[in-house]
């Protein structure tokens, strides 16, 4: 009897959730746009070129052409252009770097907004130059430190987007808990939802976890689907077990769900819930690492991100997405997890309240 109350509930949850666009595009189609937009505009492919402009008042000199050459063979693609156009393309602010200069006396402007961007690029300029400067002498290039290229759990390289995905994926799991689980709690307690809930024959565990049901099949679809972008835009596909996969997502799951009640369990309305959301969600967004690793930050920040649910989650996502990591290998970011959604969902219980 529970069983089919429980299955007729999570039906109408379901059907309920697609009548909100809302829902759908921040939870389904919002992830597809990030991993489609970043993963473009920050390298699909390991061997994209780099766009160098490079001022040259006059015609090009035999130096000019040996370090042409040299930053052709670290993929870097020059657009040369005269002094006016250089500097007017300067003004607008969005060159990371620019080259001046010819005959063997260069400088490299640097954009003090875009030092990260422009790093990377200085760095095969300068080596470029390097090489250029030992051809022009007649002698052999400098020796350079061989490089390997492949995933923290040294499985293969990968474009940023096979870093990314895993992210969005975990960042799913906390906008369904903090923003879909709470709001919901929030507002149906505030308008007096659970009160006529409370004069059915309806079981509370039976409406709550339908409720929870409908949260997981909504983020284990918009994972399916970013999994199949990813493997069809970018060429990237999970290197480990599905189950693996889709049992930590569970768990992720349940850990920002009770995250969820909890923080709904402080609020009294919607708005102030609103308030309570953001703060939270805000730092598990920008520290935990799902867009960008945080190995340049402080030390102090580091440790704090570390503390973090998230962080551990996204660790276990991507080794077994880009690794193949198995469950047991991966014991300790799992039971930091585990540990979060216990105590998280032994406070949310205690909270919980229908009116």
């Amino acid at each position: 009897m529970n069983a089919r109350i429980f299955l007729a509930q999570l039906k109408m949850g379901l059907i309920l959730y697609t009548r909100i666009p809302s829902a759908l595009f921040w939870i389904v189609a919002f992830p597809v746009v990030m991993l489609l937009g970043l993963g473009t505009v920050f390298g699909a492919k390991d061997d994209a070129g780099r766009k160098l402009v490079w001022e040259q008042a006059g015609p090009r000199s035999p130096a000019d052409a040996l370090l042409l050459t040299a930053l052709a063979e670290r993929g870097i693609v020059v657009d040369p252009v005269s002094p006016a156009d250089a500097e007017a393309r300067w003004r607008i602010g969005k060159l990371p770097a620019m080259l001046e200069g010819a005959e063997g006396h260069y400088r490299l402007r640097i954009n003090g907004y875009l030092v990260g961007q422009a790093m990377q690029t200085e760095a095969l300029v300068q080596e470029a130059f390097l090489v250029a400067q030992a051809r022009a002498q007649g002698l052999a290039d400098p020796a350079r430190i061989p490089v390997t290229i492949n995933s923290p759990g040294g499985h293969h390289g990968g474009p940023y987007a096979a870093y990314l995905l895993p992210g969005l994926i975990g960042l799913n799991l906390v906008m369904i808990g903090v923003f879909s689980t709470g709001i919901v709690d929030v507002t149906l307690r505030a308008k007096g939802g659970y009160k006529r809930l409370a004069t059915t024959p309806l079981p509370r565990y039976v409406y709550l976890g339908a409720q929870l049901a409908v949260r997981i099949v909504v983020v284990l679809v918009a994972a399916a689907l970013l999994l199949l972008v990813g493997a069809v835009t970018f060429g990237i596909f999970n290197q480990g077990s599905y189950a693996s996969l889709l049992l930590v997502q569970m768990l992720g799951a349940a850990c920002f769900i009770s995250l969820g009640y909890l923080l709904a369990s402080f609020a009294e309305t919607p708005e102030t819930y609103g308030g309570l959301a953001n703060l939270t969600f805000l730092p598990l967004m920008l520290l935990s690492g799902v867009y960008f690793s945080l190995d340049a930050a402080p030390a102090w920040l580091q440790g704090l991100a570390d503390l973090m649910p998230l962080t551990p989650l996204l660790r276990v996502l991507r080794a077994i997405f880009n690794d193949g990591a198995s469950l047991a290998s991966q014991w300790m970011g799992i039971g930091i997890v585990a540990a979060w959604t216990a105590v998280l969902f032994a406070m949310a219980s205690r909270r919980f309240k229908w009116v």
